[in-house]
């Protein structure tokens, strides 16, 4: 009688196992409602987020506590994707959407009015430079 107790218990624990894994991957495209790009082009990995308002009481779990985390101090999307155990993906679409209703800054490191390929023109120069002057 004890095996067939203790083998229900296994079973229950796998299927309890698989359900919580397949939440998980159902979950992250249900937080993001389909979307897996964010609408802002400068919410890189190594963009700094800052919270600038407190959550309010119709925000989702996630969104709260991405507010939160903020709120206590300057973090990259990277790190918020760590504290969060979220995909990277997921939480540029949040941090996005946060910040397109101006709950939070953020901060890409590169100046607007200077574009990309600007930006590494500059770089490309300087290696050429440092390499000349060898």
């Amino acid at each position: 009688m004890q095996d067939d107790e203790g083998r229900v218990d296994d079973v229950l624990h796998e299927l309890d196992d698989e359900f919580v894994e397949e939440s998980r991957t159902v979950r992250p495209y249900t937080l993001t409602r389909g979307r897996t790009r964010p609408g802002r082009e400068d919410l890189r990995l190594e963009a700094l987020v800052r919270g600038v308002a407190p959550a309010g009481p119709n925000e989702t779990t996630e969104r709260r506590r991405i507010l939160e985390l903020t709120g206590a101090g300057i973090l990259s999307v990277a790190e918020l994707s760590a504290h969060l155990s979220l995909p990277l993906g997921v939480v540029r679409v949040l941090v996005g959407d946060l910040a397109d209703d101006g709950l939070v800054v953020v901060h890409s490191g590169t100046p607007q009015s200077q574009t990309p390929a600007a930006s590494q023109l500059k770089v490309l120069e300087s290696v050429l430079d440092g390499i000349s002057s060898l």
